[in-house]
């Protein structure tokens, strides 16, 4: 049986966003575009500070991580203007991952704007992606552009959030050989969404090779396969292996709310991590929930929260 979640969380993956008064393409545009866990028009709604805490109410979650948005590509540093307002109002979040297009012409500029931001911890780019496995073409990272941008991240203090299938693992495992200056967090687990035993030995062998970089995190997030499909059973070798990978200093549990409201609630997903990790030390489930991203996001403990 699970020990219960005595002491606070940082949840080190979650949105804010108001498509009523922003631009987002993939919340506003029609048709909605393909997703991993199907039809998502049940968040394509105003989600902010009060609707997270009233999903969070039965947890002890005191601070949290806001992650970019794809928020509109024309207005790179609207969205942290938006963030600035969202704290000031609430306290929330207590700090952030950016958007900066990493292949642009505009990048250096981009990132020493955010990089003054007191808040802005890193940046998330999501490199080109092939759609298969099997599709051995090179994805983005690879792009001497994407690269020249990705090389002014340290200098600018920033760390890089990476969100790619597990399939260009072996190009994020270079990224952060050549830059071991650039802390890397690993967004949901690299996307382990083939469950069969194909699949799964191809994903461990992927996230093995990342693992043997210093420099990178992982998240435990975004594990849901569809509607109700986030359960302890389907995700409880996923957890493990990534825990016994990465090690626990390097393992982060996270909501990725409200994306994965698709596929069950707040309550479910983080009582189900501690039922995942109920015969862990008291310690080690302190890094993961709360530690961890404390240390990654270089949140201030003294900081108010609810």
């Amino acid at each position: 049986m699970a020990m219960a979640l005595n002491f606070p969380i940082v949840d080190a993956h979650q949105h804010f966003w108001d498509p009523t008064r922003h631009y987002y393409p993939w919340l506003c545009d029609e048709p909605p575009i393909p997703f991993r866990y199907g039809d998502y028009r049940a968040i394509r709604r105003r989600y902010l500070p009060d609707d997270y805490f009233a999903d969070a109410a039965s947890l002890p979650i005191t601070k949290t991580v806001y992650i970019e948005t794809e928020w509109n590509p024309a207005d790179p540093l609207g969205e942290m203007n938006y963030v600035d307002e969202l704290r000031r109002a609430t306290g929330f979040p207590n700090v952030a991952v950016a958007q900066a297009w990493l292949d642009r012409d505009d990048c250096l500029d981009v990132l020493a704007k955010l990089s003054r931001r007191e808040f802005v911890r890193g940046i998330r780019h999501k490199p080109r992606a092939n759609r298969e496995p099997g599709d051995g073409r090179p994805g983005g990272m690879t792009d001497a552009a994407w690269r020249r941008g990705y090389a002014q991240l340290a200098a600018c203090g920033l760390h890089f959030e990476l969100q790619t299938p597990w399939w260009h693992l072996h190009e994020a495992a270079q990224l952060a050989t050549d830059f071991p200056n650039t802390a890397m967090v690993l967004n949901h687990a690299g996307l382990p969404a083939d469950r069969s035993e194909q699949g799964i030995a191809a994903w461990k062998a992927a996230i093995t090779l990342l693992a043997q970089c210093p420099n990178v995190a992982v998240k435990i997030s975004g594990l849901g396969q569809g509607a109700g499909l986030w359960t302890v059973q389907a995700n409880r070798a996923i957890v493990l292996t990534l825990i016994e990978t990465f090690g626990v200093e390097r393992c982060l549990f996270a909501s990725n709310f409200p994306v994965d409201s698709l596929c069950a609630s707040l309550t479910t997903i983080y009582t189900g991590f501690d039922q995942i990790v109920a015969d862990f030390s008291e310690r080690d489930r302190h890094a993961m929930f709360y530690d961890n991203a404390i240390r990654v996001y270089r949140i201030d403990e003294s900081a108010s929260s609810t």
